[in-house]
């Protein structure tokens, strides 16, 4: 099995097959977690009331098993394989037979997908195994912040540290740097966000953007910096622009800033180097 390992084809696979069962846990997180969030608040706003916690069943990533939101009924093992019981149940619950979000499907093959293709470009090691990581916990952070406009302190601070803890040995980028990308990622945003509250006596933003720069500063250190923030501004005004014509997306609704940031650390992540080159070389 350690031989498979450290072979690329076989290493390839195995990551990729793991991204597909990891999905749909990741399916579980982006849904429960928002709301274990939720219901956190609600027991501390009771308390600070000198109030009853809330009686509802407490929540977690475990218990209670996944139901069908419209009938309630149980989803056994053989109707949760991803993707593949998605497409033999025809994308409907077994028993009522209403429709399946097919964001839970497509949650899973990205998953897979961003996992085989880490491992592909790494190739075996634990740059690989840790740019998964990475790789997963943006994707969590993308689909949250995109339904509920918030980025958990659970999954940017751990992301955070877990970059310096791959950078200690200079995985990814050398420790200094990342230590100073976290720092700068941090507050280059928390600039701007004053900076614009300031003028406009309104929030362009949330702390979790703060956040989760700081994390990727973490992963791929300061000099990556300007490119993450570069390509989060040209995604989120490409897609902004587009909501406004197409979906009549008002200029007052808030936009997330997290899945910009998410997609661009991606980005940055494979070919951030090459554009950095790219870009420095064209301006010699």
């Amino acid at each position: 099995m350690l031989s498979l390992l450290s072979e690329p084809i076989p290493f390839t696979a195995i990551l990729t097959l793991l991204g597909l069962l990891v999905g749909s846990f990741l399916n579980v997180v982006i849904h429960r977690l928002p709301r274990m969030m939720e219901q956190e608040w609600q027991a501390q706003c009771a308390q600070l009331q000198g109030e009853a916690p809330p009686s509802a069943p407490p929540l977690s990533l475990a218990r209670p098993g996944s139901r069908c939101p419209q009938c309630g009924h149980p989803i056994r093992a053989l109707e949760n394989i991803p993707i593949l019981s998605y497409l033999l149940l025809g994308g409907k619950c077994k028993a009522c037979k209403a429709p399946i979000s097919l964001r839970y499907p497509l949650t899973e093959a990205a998953a897979a997908l961003l996992a085989g293709f880490a491992a592909w470009h790494f190739g075996p090691g634990w740059q690989a195994i840790g740019a998964t990581l990475l790789l997963w916990t943006l994707l969590v952070l993308a689909m949250i912040d995109l339904d509920t406009q918030l980025l958990p302190d659970s999954l940017t601070l751990p992301l955070l540290w877990l970059g310096l803890l791959f950078n200690l040995n200079g995985q990814f980028v050398p420790l200094s740097s990342a230590v100073i990308g976290a720092m700068a990622g941090y507050l280059s945003l928390w600039s701007v966000y004053w900076l614009f509250k300031l003028v406009t006596g309104k929030e362009g933003m949330g702390y979790g953007d703060f956040k989760l720069l700081a994390a990727l500063g973490a992963w791929m250190g300061w000099t990556m910096l300007p490119c993450i923030i570069l390509l989060s501004s040209v995604v989120g005004a490409i897609v902004g622009i587009t909501l406004m014509i197409v979906a009549r997306h008002g200029r007052n609704i808030p936009i997330p800033f997290g899945p910009y940031l998410a997609a661009a650390g991606i980005i940055a992540l494979f070919w951030g180097e090459s554009l950095n080159r790219l870009y420095l070389g064209s301006g010699a």
